[in-house]
């Protein structure tokens, strides 16, 4: 590969980080607000399947990412995104806490019980989200590069679709668990919850699947990697 094709490639990889952090960033600041996703009228355990919340719309765009460069970069630059990551959320903690502590002048157009109303307990969904975020994102990486080695590069659908399920109910099963043990969600809620987040995964995983594709294809091609074949950076 030639210098260029390296500096090119290495733009992607920062582009590629910049969006997967974004999206964990985002979906921590925003998980308070629910939706009903309506093409299934069904309760499940006193719940409205598929009743989540809009924090879970960007997580299925980060193990795309992930996913994404574990193939076409290797597995040590995708462990590098997620702690980049888990890095860039607790800092942003830190921001909303800081924030939080100043007082509001009178005529702010937000005042104070209303910004600790809103981000108030980002802090403690972050720290839920991080602890369950830690072990669903590596879990991903080694099930998606065991099933690499297995098939030998090939079968992408294979190493994507399952990776994405198993770390995704890990995932879900501990942030819902962990809102509801820190009583930011009721408890009467867990299962419905847990069931939903994860249904919704899983339908969005197998969605991704074409646009995974898409991306390997585009990788191969511009840089004329063979099937298997990583992109070393250094």
């Amino acid at each position: 590969m030639t210098q260029k094709d390296k500096l090119a490639a290495q733009r992607i990889y920062i582009l590629l980080g910049a969006l997967f952090i974004t999206s964990l960033v985002v979906s921590n600041l925003i998980f308070q607000k629910f939706f009903y996703w309506y093409p299934f009228d069904v309760e499940i355990f006193g719940s409205k399947l598929f009743e989540i919340s809009v924090g879970i719309l960007p997580y299925p765009i980060t193990f795309l990412i992930t996913d994404l460069i574990s193939e076409i970069y290797g597995k040590k630059r995708a462990n590098d995104i997620v702690v980049a990551g888990i890095f860039a959320s607790l800092f942003s903690v830190f921001i909303i806490y800081a924030a939080n502590g100043v007082p509001a002048i009178p005529n702010s157009p937000i005042d104070n019980p209303t910004f600790t109303h809103v981000f108030g307990r980002t802090i403690l969904a972050v720290a839920s989200s991080m602890i369950a975020y830690l072990f669903a994102q590596f879990i991903d990486i080694q099930i998606y590069h065991f099933w690499k080695r297995l098939t030998q590069g090939k079968h992408l659908w294979l190493r994507n679709n399952f990776s994405t399920w198993l770390s995704q109910f890990v995932d879900t099963f501990s942030v819902v668990f962990l809102l509801c043990f820190f009583k930011v969600l009721p408890w009467d809620i867990f299962k419905g919850l847990l069931i939903s987040g994860f249904l919704f995964k899983v339908l969005v995983a197998a969605c991704d699947t074409p646009f995974l594709y898409l991306g390997v294809y585009l990788f191969r091609k511009r840089f004329n990697l063979k099937v298997n074949e990583e992109i070393d950076l250094l």
